[in-house]
């Protein structure tokens, strides 16, 4: 490990992933193995033996210098055995013993059978804590392992299912669309298609899907008592609505859609040759993001779904952060892993959820086609998924230029030009790899998008290899009413840079490198070949070199 790595993770301290522990007097190995299989049990990390909770280095004891005999110990006293690397540092003269913990996909226990997990206090401190069995679908589910919503209630028979919700359930399939086979069929049928019940040694069940889709209140409130969904309008700091339900999932989509649209403003413009309603809040986003929040939901972390209008927009939360392998850094691209599959299938099934299971391309959609922010999702954490969602004014330029293409090329832009003209709209000029981090997708395929959006001539590119830019189109500009715009952020053709760079000369005698940039808006690499451009045409001479050098006439 790099010296200067080591010093930031000692003065950042102990956190969910990094672990101290002392060796002065010789940890014991029971205390070393609980710290490992804790460790193990949440998101794995590194655990440095021979340091102080301050991060103060005090040095290895010889028991745990020999870093085979520690990884041997470690995987003897596990079960099922977990397999560490392990490795000797040395920092201020003393040994550190740095042992990498992998993130199991399986429950592992120290060979007492003794089961912790890592949980952060309050404070912001990591500490290892029991790990109790009814815990344990919570994190297979959130490894994609297990699916709690299909999980059968055998104390429970089908009798708990409220018919009057079943009838609910066929009126939301002619409604949304929803899956037309499953009307014919007859009520046990239908509950057995959608999963809603199960067989267990031979007697009928339902599932917890089934239950909280049409279970009847009262056994809902008592077998699943985490289920609960807050609905909160603000304005400034008064409370307009707060309202809580614990009612069946549909029942409670179909009140809380209700106090949504309530709110819902539409106001009809003309944008060129459209008429064109534009809501504060796109109701087809609201729909994706509000079942994402039940069906992605942890029902067994006590805390409601939370639904929050106030002055700045719309905010989604539920418990349950994301599930293994999806991250706010991945969330366009990775295939879609709901926390209860069953849960998800019957929400699309229905009607209620995006067929694909690409609710998320939904909700951008939903803001970016209005030439609004798309969604935050940077308030989430490890026990939460939180969306935000801005109702600003919506840029109608950027609106009449999605609708143009859009009935140009007779369908939806997808979503990742979206984004790429978005982004251009509010930042003006940037290059593919400033793209790369917002459409999520590789650099070969955002270059294609890129390429797609060019020959439409809604952007153009300025410039050759790395140092290549992208703007929007004159057209566009000159669409907007914003000529001018378009001359600064297009910049300017090469006699005309090298008439700039010889009058600046002529100005103030000598001119550098970091002066071209700043004066026409160039890449480092731009200004550069411009350079010598002119030093071979005799216009200017080099004195000095690399970051050294400057120019005279």
């Amino acid at each position: 490990m790099d010296i200067n790595k080591l010093k930031s993770i000692l003065e950042t301290g102990e956190t969910l992933t990094v672990e101290f522990k002392s060796d002065q007097n010789s940890l014991p190995d029971r205390e070393l193995v609980v710290a490992i299989v804790a460790m193990a049990n949440t998101d794995g990390g590194d655990l440095y033996l021979g340091v102080e909770d301050d991060g103060k280095v005090t040095g290895l004891h010889p028991n745990h210098n020999d870093p085979a005999g520690l990884s041997a110990l470690i995987s003897n006293r596990t079960n099922p055995p977990l397999s560490v690397r392990v490795e000797i540092l040395e920092y201020d003269n003393k040994q550190i013993a740095h042992i990498q913990v992998p993130k199991s996909r399986q429950l592992v226990s120290t060979s007492e059978g003794l089961l912790q997990r890592r949980r952060l206090l309050a404070t912001g401190k990591p500490e290892a804590v029991p790990f109790y069995p009814h815990e344990f679908i919570q994190r297979q589910s959130a490894l994609g392992l297990a699916d709690p919503s299909a999980m059968p209630l055998s104390s429970l028979t089908v009798d708990v299912l409220n018919p009057l919700e079943r009838q609910r359930l066929r009126e939301a399939i002619r409604r949304y669309g929803g899956d037309s086979t499953l009307l014919p069929l007859a009520d046990g049928e239908l509950d057995g298609a959608l999963g809603l019940i199960t067989s267990v040694e031979g007697i009928q069940c339902p599932t917890l899907a089934g239950l909280l889709m049409i279970g009847r209140e009262d056994v809902l409130r008592q077998y699943v008592p985490a289920h609960e969904i807050a609905f909160q309008v603000l304005e400034g700091t008064e409370v307009r609505s707060n309202e809580f339900f614990r009612k069946p999932l549909l029942q409670t989509f179909e009140e809380v859609e209700r106090l949504f649209s309530a709110r819902v403003i539409e106001k009809e413009v003309q944008v060129s040759l459209f008429r064109v309603p534009i809501p504060n809040f796109e109701r087809r986003a609201f729909r994706e993001a509000l079942i994402n929040a039940f069906v992605h939901r942890d029902y067994s972390r006590i805390g409601c779904v939370h639904i929050r209008i106030d002055d700045d927009g719309l905010t989604i939360s539920n418990p349950g952060g994301f599930v293994e392998g999806v991250t706010m850094d991945n969330l366009l691209v990775t295939e879609p892993r709901p926390r209860n599959p069953l849960l998800a299938d019957i929400s699309k099934r229905i009607g209620l959820a995006e067929r694909t299971g690409r609710g998320i391309d939904r909700i951008f959609e939903g803001l970016l086609r209005y030439g609004r922010p798309a969604p935050d999702y940077g308030r989430s954490d490890a026990t939460s998924v939180v969306v935000r969602m801005s109702n600003a004014e919506s840029d109608l330029d950027f609106l009449e230029m999605v609708l143009r293409e859009e009935q140009r090329i007779g369908r939806s832009l997808p979503l990742d030009s979206l984004i790429i003209l978005f982004r251009l709209r509010q930042e003006r000029r940037l290059t593919i790899s400033d793209f790369v981090s917002s459409t999520q997708k590789s650099e070969h395929e955002t270059r294609s998008t890129l390429e797609k959006l060019t020959e439409a001539g809604m952007i153009e590119a300025h410039g050759s290899g790395r140092g290549r830019t992208y703007t929007l189109s004159a057209r566009v500009y000159r669409k907007a009413g914003q000529k001018a715009g378009y001359v600064r952020q297009a910049g300017f053709d090469p006699i005309q840079q090298e008439q700039m760079v010889l009058t600046y000369i002529d100005k103030h005698s000598s001119i550098k490198r970091s002066d071209v940039i700043e004066l026409c808006r160039l890449s480092p690499a731009q200004a550069y070949h411009l350079l010598k451009r002119l030093e071979k045409q005799g216009k200017i001479f080099q004195h000095g070199t690399k970051r050294y050098a400057f120019y005279t006439r």
